[in-house]
């Protein structure tokens, strides 16, 4: 595994102010994940999540405590959370791979055309906000050229300007597109991992219907439907079938 523990939480300690408790809370979580107590971080790290934190690097140093203990499901739930907002941490990348090797469901993904691989290595460069916050200086850089652009006195400097926030009025565009697009991904897809040892998928939600196929803990699928307490999965080779609520969780 690697960077095996962030030791400063900086995202969401800028937001909270480093408030009193929350950092203590941080300071015994990281010691005791230093010291080899992954349980006792483990539960001072749930602690800070119950109490209205979020960030990459918490989700990551959750995901590398439970990793230490063996429960993979939990590992890779929490790797996932952290991808899902900082889908560029290398090392979150990795250690989700690692801990995703070690899962007994190997299942190939529905090949997708090279243009679409081409466009999501892009779109997955960055989170929601990352995209948001480029789209706020692309915006703001076109609103300058562009005023260099009426302000200048000769044709070289209005030609030149004029195509710069062309370009920046692009980029504006493309990054506020990613960003609306990732986090209306995030509100309306529902991913999961399966925390059940070995579960049989259904063909209707009843357990008296037929069994499709089997899968095991750890395995991350799609939430398409929910009714009573089933939901609807798909997993990554585009199976479908009923799954109960109790057997997984939401990423």
């Amino acid at each position: 595994m690697k960077k095996v523990v962030s030791v400063i939480f900086f995202t969401f300690l800028v937001f909270r102010l480093y408030a009193g408790e929350d950092s203590q809370i941080i300071n015994k979580a990281n010691t005791a994940y230093g010291d080899g107590h992954y349980a006792d971080a483990i539960e001072l790290y749930e602690q800070l999540i119950n109490n209205g934190l979020e960030s990459p690097e918490l989700y990551y140093n959750l995901g590398n405590s439970y990793f230490k203990i063996n429960d993979l499901p939990s590992a890779i739930l929490y790797f996932e959370k952290a991808i899902k907002l900082d889908p560029s941490d290398e090392d979150v990348t990795f250690n989700l791979k690692v801990a995703n090797s070690m899962i007994p469901d190997k299942i190939e993904e529905v090949p997708v055309m090279f243009y679409k691989r081409w466009w999501n290595s892009i779109y997955d460069l960055f989170g929601a906000n990352m995209w948001a916050k480029l789209s706020i200086i692309c915006l703001i850089a076109f609103l300058l050229m562009l005023a260099i652009y009426f302000a200048g006195n000769s044709y070289f400097i209005k030609k030149t300007f004029f195509w710069v926030a062309l370009i920046f009025f692009v980029f504006t565009i493309f990054s506020f597109s990613f960003s609306f697009q990732k986090y209306n991904t995030s509100v309306d897809t529902k991913e999961a991992i399966v925390f059940d040892p070995t579960i049989t998928v259904k063909s209707s939600p009843d357990e008296g219907s037929i069994d499709l196929f089997v899968i095991h803990e750890g395995t991350k699928l799609t939430i398409l439907d929910h009714i009573g307490n089933w939901y609807e999965i798909r997993i990554a080779n585009g199976s479908v079938g009923w799954l109960p609520v109790s057997s997984i969780k939401p990423i």
